[in-house]
């Protein structure tokens, strides 16, 4: 898709005349949101660098009325009821990994969410752990 010729018509709202207003439509989509618009144009979280499989969880229910909250961080809140990874969470938003880790980092600085970050790799030259790995499979 071609970004618009005009920057107005880069927003979506009352300020938009009528006839550029029908080509911000999409007809399944509804109107277009630029992901930077979502996070005020941050591309890196505040707090926590949110790998694809950091688990996020979060710390009570949705907020009513919560000040500074968009709506996919309240969508983020109601997936998040269970745990989730941060590509689950991407994948049910359908946003960039980069606005979800933004908000993600939002939401962890108001006390929203909590995270678990991976363990780290095990070191790979510790020959303790191929001695684990055959006593393992000579168990069997």
């Amino acid at each position: 898709m071609m970004p618009p010729e005009d920057p107005q018509d880069q927003w979506p709202d009352d300020t938009v005349p009528p006839a550029a207003r029908g080509r911000l439509l999409d007809e399944q989509a509804g109107p277009m949101v630029r992901p930077y618009v979502m996070t005020s144009g941050r591309i890196e979280p505040t707090r926590g660098e949110f790998d694809l499989i950091t688990l996020v969880v979060a710390v009570g229910p949705e907020p009513e009325g919560a000040i500074g909250l968009g709506p996919e961080h309240l969508a983020i809140i109601r997936l998040c009821q269970s745990v989730m990874s941060v590509a689950e969470i991407t994948g049910h938003l359908d946003l960039p990994v980069a606005t979800v880790r933004v908000m993600l980092g939002d939401l962890l600085d108001k006390g929203f969410v909590s995270m678990q970050e991976p363990e780290p790799e095990a070191d790979m030259h510790d020959i303790r752990l191929y001695k684990a790995v055959i006593d393992g499979l000579r168990a069997l």
